[in-house]
């Protein structure tokens, strides 16, 4: 679910002047309460009281300076419990505390404000993603070309960043990642470049990004650091563009073989006369048009790049002598590489157009040989597969048969354990029945339970019983003494 939430309030360089006065008021032995501390951020940094009173309540709610009773203000401690602490506390953006729009992808978080209209928050039962996430997702790239590529890139990060170490305090600082969440440096990205972890172009221009951000947070938008990261990262993302214009140039610009310019690219670059201001006529490579300018490249020794007007250029196929320029030795050597560029042309074209008819004539002979094969790939696969689908069939029946046998011996053993006890208990019943039917006395007429004894082997279990046995028998061998 995507929902706003205040991650940080406190100011980051406030935060960083705040935990040098308590440090210090806390070495000289004092306690740091809201008086020693105020007074050292009025004389040292002219802060007034107010903000720092204001500053300070926000960094103690913010976790980042913590509050006691008797004894002021302390710094928090290293520890940081990472697995609640998910995403950044600032906006990837401006780098600024707020009320900010979490991802539910990455770390990165952003103000609504920070947001063009594309990326704004729409529903807040849905979930949402970054812009970052959005466009590393629409990107797929051969990831070795990539790997090449960016190793260029990289590689000039690394000279540049140089000024941004020397610059810098050491991130191993103590406080260091209670402000900084995703700590990356130069040597980071390439190691991430060299392992090929990066997925797409997008994804690396996403941690130059963060570079930015960090310096931006650690050291202010207004410090050198912060002016070294801008420059780095605008400068990634123009070689980036760079790339998107033209991967061949941007190949040849960097690894520089001899005559690289005059290589062909693909697709071919338009070839044309343009004409800078206070300069004639130069042949020229053009890489892009926009409106009613032209950006081109000029042929000779620098090879620079401008921006023309549409209408001082001309094609190259303009003959030179209506150009009216001054045949300089600079221009003498553009027009040669010019020459051979074209001489590249005629050659890459040619072969081009014969290994292009090579494979369309081999592709036609072959046809036949390519159907033939193909058939026989899927005569084969679907033998394969009725195969296969057969024995799986007869592993299903099999496996079917064998849990039955299984279940009926179960069932059997069952029925055969449930029947002997079902004897075993009528058995008992049996035995008890008769123990009890022999201890008990019966009707000589009628053989019902008796009631009372005639004689020593004769009883009864009803006078009626008695009579009908006395006069039909009983009178004449009865025992009993009258």
């Amino acid at each position: 679910m995507a929902h706003l939430t205040k991650r940080r309030q406190a100011d980051t360089k406030a935060i960083q002047h705040l935990w040098a006065a308590i440090e210090i008021i806390r070495n000289q032995k004092q306690i740091a309460n809201i008086d020693h501390v105020t007074k050292y951020m009025s004389r040292v940094h002219g802060m007034h009281s107010k903000e720092t009173t204001r500053q300070l309540s926000l960094a103690v709610k913010d976790g980042l300076i913590v509050e006691t009773l008797n004894k002021g203000y302390w710094l928090p401690g290293d520890e940081i419990d990472w697995e609640t602490e998910n995403h950044d506390w600032y906006c990837f953006e401006c780098h600024l505390p707020g009320e900010v729009l979490i991802c539910d992808l990455c770390f990165r978080v952003y103000h609504s404000k920070c947001l063009s209209d594309e990326f704004r928050l729409r529903d807040s039962s849905s979930p949402w993603q970054c812009p970052v996430c959005r466009s590393i997702k629409k990107k797929n790239t051969n990831k070795q070309e990539m790997g090449t590529y960016l190793r260029f890139i990289v590689s000039r990060m690394k000279e540049r960043a140089i000024d941004l170490n020397k610059k810098g305090k050491d991130n191993k600082h103590p406080m260091y990642r209670r402000l900084v969440h995703s700590a990356v440096d130069v040597l980071t990205i390439q190691e991430k470049v060299n392992e090929g972890k990066y997925r797409s172009y997008e994804e690396f221009k996403a941690d130059a990004q963060l570079l930015l951000h960090n310096t931006m947070i650690f050291y202010g938008a207004d410090s050198e650091q912060a002016d070294i990261a801008r420059m780095l990262y605008k400068d990634t993302c123009r070689e980036l563009d760079e790339l998107q214009l033209c991967k061949n140039c941007s190949y040849l610009s960097n690894a520089r073989p001899d005559n690289w310019f005059c290589y062909p690219c693909i697709p071919n670059h338009e070839l044309v006369w343009a004409k800078m201001k206070g300069f004639g006529f130069w042949p020229a490579k053009v890489m892009q048009k926009e409106d009613n300018q032209v950006d081109v490249r000029f042929f000779g020794h620098h090879h620079q790049r401008a921006w023309i007007p549409s209408e001082n250029i001309q094609d190259i196929t303009v003959n030179v002598h209506c150009l009216h320029v001054k045949r300089s030795t600079g221009w003498k050597k553009a027009c040669d590489e010019l020459e051979r560029h074209q001489r590249f042309l005629m050659c890459h074209d040619k072969y081009t157009k014969i290994f292009n008819d090579f494979k369309d004539r081999m592709k036609s002979d072959h046809k036949w040989e390519m159907e033939r094969v193909v058939r026989e790939a899927l005569e084969k696969l679907h033998s394969e597969m009725e195969e296969e689908k057969r024995q799986t069939v007869n592993k299903a029946i099999a496996n079917m048969q064998g849990e039955m046998d299984r279940k009926c011996k179960q069932v059997k053993e069952k029925c055969k354990e449930e029947f002997v006890e079902e004897i075993k208990k009528l058995a008992t019943q049996h035995k008890q029945l008769i123990s009890q039917t022999k201890k008990k006395q019966w009707c000589y007429n009628c053989e019902e339970e008796v009631m009372y004894h005639c004689c020593w082997n004769t009883t009864y279990c009803s006078i009626k019983c008695q009579q009908e046995h006395w006069h039909a028998e009983h009178k004449r061998t009865c025992r009993q003494k009258r």
